[in-house]
């Protein structure tokens, strides 16, 4: 084994070790993130909390290495993971179906704040995925809110911002939002 090879082994060791640590010390909270996801869509029934939240964690495994600095640092990363997952799983369904009726999946925080209670998941991704190109940081709250569950004051405190500022960007996010689903 070469020195790099080496290098290499102990960072993957290193990374592995602090994600296993996060994965079990937020364990409890995913699954609740989860299954509130889930409850909330077309996907329960289809797929179990663990699953969601086992799959999570394999595609954050595979992903590029993070350092987690704290809680909320970690479920925001997982929020974009979850997201991910959910996504895919729906993609699959529509190919399998070729084209049949479109799979709705209700996300809660949506009719709390005047959308619509049933968002088409891939039309949800397509905006977000064109909002990140507009402004990246709409798109980083809206993930950690859709898809992670975090309150107003959890994602102020994961971003380094006032409740305020994330109220009036939420509100700014959910308007484009609306235009590019439309």
């Amino acid at each position: 084994m070469t020195e790099l090879d080496a290098a290499i082994a102990r960072i993957d060791t290193e990374y592995g070790a602090a994600l296993d640590d996060a994965f079990t010390a937020y364990y409890p909270e995913l699954r609740q993130i989860a299954h509130a996801r889930l409850m909330r869509s077309s996907l329960h029934g289809q797929l179990e909390t663990t699953a969601l939240v086992h799959d999570s964690y394999l595609k954050l495994a595979s992903g590029s290495e993070h350092k987690f600095v704290n809680r909320l640092h970690f479920l925001a990363y997982a929020s974009r993971t979850v997201r991910s997952v959910v996504v895919d799983i729906v993609r699959e369904q529509r190919a399998q179906r070729r084209g049949g009726s479109f799979e709705l999946v209700t996300l809660d925080t949506a009719v709390q704040d005047g959308m619509a209670a049933e968002v088409d998941v891939e039309a949800v991704n397509g905006a977000l995925d064109d909002l990140a190109k507009l402004d990246p940081g709409l798109a980083r709250l809206v993930e950690m809110r859709f898809f992670g569950g975090l309150s107003a004051v959890e994602i102020a405190e994961a971003l380094g911002m006032s409740e305020r500022t994330v109220q009036r960007e939420w509100s700014k996010a959910r308007a484009l939002l609306l235009t590019l689903i439309s």
